[in-house]
């Protein structure tokens, strides 16, 4: 049996692939937009063009970067992110989009402090759990200090407001905890206790109500809160099983809000089709299970903790994504990631990917 001990190319392949198909999407989504707003049909192409030369460069920096470095940078990268993330609440510093402040303006760059704290989290995990060992099945060393952990992370995202960003990020956690070996006797009251939590945040705060309900039955209000959904489905029925042709959609001509972001997979319904569709979905599909499989080949139970937190936050915040998209979620402001317009966004996804890569060039796996 033959053993990989070089970086999986099929892994970088795919980062690229979709990277680069970002770029191309971006400009199609916002092209006529940019132009008609802001006097320049490129400008958001310029952006996502440097956004993606800084997330590659980066992503080759840290694929040769030994992974076991991230174990010591953990506790201090997650305090920089949540200070991010408090640094939001600071008068003149959160820049405010559709009511929430999820944008901290820093000199020559405003970034998305929850990206950062989704690194942040995963690397604390992975590093804290194997330092544990045993102890992860006690609750009080192994679950009560993340369940603390995690609150403060959460109680700042909802503060924003951001739920979708609060809810990938506990439901990857919880995963990770569950992979360490915390007892199920722990972990499902905790999530059985959340639920009233989410409830009462749902159905207790206006607008999350009434997508909710959008999102039960969008053609009872179509010209407000089902809007979105409504014109992502008109989206990819327009396009039909091949799609009408890349750059000749409609739907982003100001009928479809945010196409070059939040809906950018409902442009490429549009334009590429169902195949398009499948095909990126299938793309995203193959890079988590190459993540996954190199979690489960790694020896190291801090590299196979690391990858498989990796694999999941970036699957879990693609398929939701492609949910709210296809209706099949409520709607929520997720990138998708990789393809979506949003510097802070593709540079962590590259960034985790680069840290995959590093990891599986250390894993024996067969071929």
């Amino acid at each position: 049996m033959k053993l990989q001990r070089h970086f999986d190319s099929t892994l970088l392949l795919l980062a690229v692939t979709l990277t680069c198909l970002g770029v191309v999407m971006v400009f199609s989504s916002s092209s006529i937009m940019a132009g008609e707003k802001y006097g320049d049909q490129f400008l958001f192409l310029k952006k996502q063009a440097e956004f993606a030369l800084i997330g590659m460069a980066l992503m080759t920096l840290t694929m040769y970067i030994d992974y076991k470095f991230w174990r010591k940078m953990a506790i201090p990268l997650l305090l920089v992110g949540i200070g991010l993330l408090a640094l939001l609440f600071v008068p003149g510093m959160g820049v405010k989009a559709g009511g929430a402040a999820r944008w901290l303006r820093l000199p020559g760059v405003t970034v998305q402090p929850a990206e950062f704290v989704k690194l942040g989290l995963v690397l604390y995990l992975a590093s804290s759990m194997t330092r544990k060992k045993e102890r992860i099945r006690s609750f009080t060393f192994g679950f009560l200090p993340y369940v603390l952990v995690l609150g403060v992370i959460l109680g700042l995202l909802l503060k924003q407001p951001d739920l979708g960003s609060a809810m990938i990020i506990a439901g990857v956690a919880m995963m990770m905890l569950v992979l360490a070996g915390v007892r199920w006797s722990y972990v499902l009251p905790a999530i059985l206790a959340a639920l009233p939590a989410i409830y009462f945040l749902i159905m207790n705060v206006d607008y999350r109500r009434r997508r909710i309900l959008a999102f039960l039955d969008p053609w009872e209000d179509p010209y407000d809160t089902g809007f979105q959904i409504i014109q992502s489905l008109i989206a990819f029925g327009s396009g039909g099983a091949l799609g009408r042709g890349l750059g000749v959609g409609e739907q982003k001509l100001f009928y479809l809000p945010e196409a070059h972001t939040d809906f950018i997979f409902s442009v490429i319904g549009e334009e590429l089709g169902m195949v398009g569709v499948l095909v990126v979905a299938a793309l995203f599909l193959i890079l988590v299970l190459r993540g996954l499989r190199v979690a489960w080949y790694a020896e190291d139970p801090f590299a196979r903790y690391l990858a498989f937190g990796l694999s999941l936050l970036l699957g879990f915040e693609a398929f939701a994504n492609m949910g709210v998209c296809l209706g099949l979620l409520p709607t929520k402001g997720l990138a998708l990631p990789f393809i979506s317009y949003g510097g802070t966004s593709l540079v962590a996804s590259l960034v985790a990917v680069g840290i995959l890569l590093n990891i599986s060039s250390r894993v024996e796996v067969p071929r």
